[in-house]
């Protein structure tokens, strides 16, 4: 679990293709539309964007789903 992390983190992450690598694009502290959908997120609640080495897609996960390296 990444608790914390900031902008330039480089993190891992479970995918549908098996682990995937990237950088942390930014913290989401409210609800926002990113990475091609609606975000609901809070301060308390936050969730992470996410870029891609392999594909170069973003995403967005919550900290325990990101492990930082």
């Amino acid at each position: 679990m990444a608790e914390n992390l900031k902008k330039g983190d480089h993190v891992r992450w479970n995918s549908h293709g098996g682990q995937a690598e990237g950088t942390v694009d930014r913290k989401i502290t409210s609800d926002t539309e990113a990475a091609g959908r609606t975000v609901r997120a809070s301060p308390d609640d936050p969730q992470y964007q996410v870029t891609s080495e392999k594909s170069g897609g973003t995403a967005v996960h919550k900290p325990d789903a990101l492990h930082k390296d």
